[in-house]
């Protein structure tokens, strides 16, 4: 009998310790690491609070606002380039860049959004690059130049050696350039900015997912394949057919965002 009060005893116990550590666990937050470009938006955000920062008014330069913030000048070139994007900033000729001419209230609701759009799920990204790139193949076919045509089966070559276990080029760049310059040559400049506005974001989970890295020649083999039939699709000046491809393409990321099976 006492034995068994004794076991029933440090079963509560343990049962007691076991929802205190939950109770800690529950009233503890994720912590979340955020990127730098984020944290000059947050800043800029509070400069146009405080007064100190008017619209009309011009920034800095690169060079002076990364030595400012001890950081790279890509993380601030990042950060304005977020902000051009929504018309907080604009770089004009002559001038360099300044706070647009909208009201204080209107720029700090702006900013307030752009940071919370910052968690963007896997999901929502393939969607939006799978819109945005179908688009830009079916443009690139019907306006691309010559040169600009060049530039594609530059970077289709480019990526075709990186998929070699000897290159020293990383695939998953090499595949962003090639889509990148099919950006370019659709001549849009808003389907360039929305596609840069996304990348790093779509990199970071690309590198987690070794998307577009494998080392399986089956399926580098079917990517190298589906690149030469867009590049193709663009030569032939065929949109229909290359938005097709674009989207045969990016179908199977499409599926490994939403948890199905590619294949």
């Amino acid at each position: 009998m006492y034995l068994e009060k004794k076991c029933v005893a440090l079963v509560n116990q343990f049962w007691v310790l076991e929802r205190k550590q939950m109770d800690i666990l529950d009233n503890l937050k994720e912590v979340v690491v955020e990127k730098p470009a984020d944290i000059i938006i947050k800043q800029i955000r509070k400069l146009l609070n405080d007064g100190h920062l008017k619209p009309g008014d011009r920034l800095p330069s690169e060079r002076k606002l990364a030595e400012r913030f001890g950081i790279g000048r890509t993380h601030v070139r990042d950060a304005i380039k977020k902000l051009e994007f929504y018309g907080i900033l604009k770089t004009l000729p002559q001038s360099g860049t300044v706070v647009s001419g909208l009201e204080i209230t209107v720029l700090e609701g702006l900013i307030t959004d752009i940071l919370k759009l910052d968690n963007y799920s896997f999901s929502s990204l393939t969607e939006v690059r799978l819109i945005l790139e179908m688009n830009a193949a079916k443009y690139c076919a019907m306006r691309r130049n010559i040169n600009e045509l060049k530039e594609i089966e530059t970077a289709l070559i480019q990526h075709e050696a990186s998929l070699q276990k000897n290159s020293k080029l990383i695939p998953t760049n090499q595949d962003f350039l090639f889509h990148r310059k099919i950006v370019e040559g659709s001549n849009n400049q808003v389907l360039k900015s929305m596609l840069l506005t996304i990348t790093p974001d779509i990199l970071t989970n690309y590198n987690s997912l070794r998307i577009c890295s494998v080392d399986d020649k089956e399926e580098n083999s079917r990517i190298i394949q589906e690149h030469r039939d867009i590049y193709e699709s663009i030569k032939e000046q065929n949109p229909d057919k290359a938005s097709i491809a674009m989207r045969k393409h990016l179908g199977r990321v499409m599926k490994l965002s939403h948890g199905d099976n590619p294949y």
